[in-house]
């Protein structure tokens, strides 16, 4: 389904719909953050762990210029293959990548943005990038 200019994965539309619990997931561990094939299975785990919690995993990304909320294990397969090239997004980066019809995966920012605008109020991360030898603590 596609509303908000979004494409909806059909579960992650009906659950939204029906006020079901939903956890939005980024996806630039996926593009930019491990290698393959370490980077689609930790995608695999990361929806596997909300499914466990009850709640319906949305992973948030883009293919084709087109914002997912939902992906299917193909489509994970493809945003995370190491041959084609994906942009690192964060909300800055939409409108570019929509206009060149690039693939890409989420920053945490990136994935609020869609997250908040596809009426859903939890997310999670594979990790905030930096580093901690990039902090002084």
């Amino acid at each position: 389904m596609k509303t908000n200019h979004f494409i909806y994965h059909p579960a992650v539309s009906a659950a939204i719909n029906s006020g079901l619990p939903v956890v939005a997931l980024e996806t630039a561990v996926l593009t930019h953050g491990l290698p393959y094939p370490a980077n689609v299975q930790l995608a695999a785990d990361m929806e596997e762990v909300v499914q466990t919690t009850g709640a319906l995993p949305a992973t948030i990304g883009l293919l084709s210029g087109e914002v997912h909320v939902g992906f299917t294990t193909t489509e994970i397969e493809q945003l995370g293959d190491p041959h084609i090239p994906a942009r690192k997004i964060s909300r800055r980066d939409f409108g570019i990548a929509q206009a060149k019809k690039e693939n890409g995966g989420t920053t945490v920012a990136g994935t609020m943005v869609v997250a908040h605008q596809a009426g859903i109020r939890v997310f999670a991360t594979g990790g905030i990038g930096g580093g901690a030898s990039k902090c002084s603590l």
